[in-house]
């Protein structure tokens, strides 16, 4: 009788009783809620990083249109014409922000100029928006 107590109280022990399991479960979901709190916004801010660095290039490109040419071009769409002597300064593909939104380009000046992303709320002249 000894021998058989001894293994049924071996038996009770071995497996994880329904309490543990459920904390274990809760444990998990608490983890899982934290990562996914801290890389929620890490898309957004890294759109945000490549549509300034794309704002940067196409300044660089309006620089060298105006060394070319004498003046600023009248468009985005002129940086991206080649002609028999030169090469585009720029591939249509570029002229898009991170959310797909055409790039806004204006002359404020004889030698100023505006870029603008609508941001990501895809509307120009709000808060959001991010410029040169």
């Amino acid at each position: 009788m000894n021998c058989k107590s001894e293994e049924k109280r071996r038996r009770a022990g071995a497996g994880f009783t329904l309490v543990e399991l459920l904390l274990v479960v809760t444990i998990l979901g608490i983890l899982a809620a934290v990562v996914v709190v801290n890389f929620a916004g890490h898309g957004e801010e890294s759109r945000r990083n490549t549509t300034r660095a794309s704002i940067a290039a196409i300044g660089t490109a309006i620089q060298a249109y105006e060394v070319r040419m004498g003046r600023y071009p009248e468009s985005l769409d002129e940086l991206t014409v080649a002609t028999d002597s030169m090469a585009a300064l720029l591939d249509k593909s570029r002229l898009n922000d991170s959310w797909g939104t055409p790039f806004a380009y204006k002359k404020t000046g004889k030698f100023e100029y505006e870029i603008r992303s609508a941001g990501p709320d895809a509307q120009m002249n709000t808060e959001d928006d991010i410029t040169n």
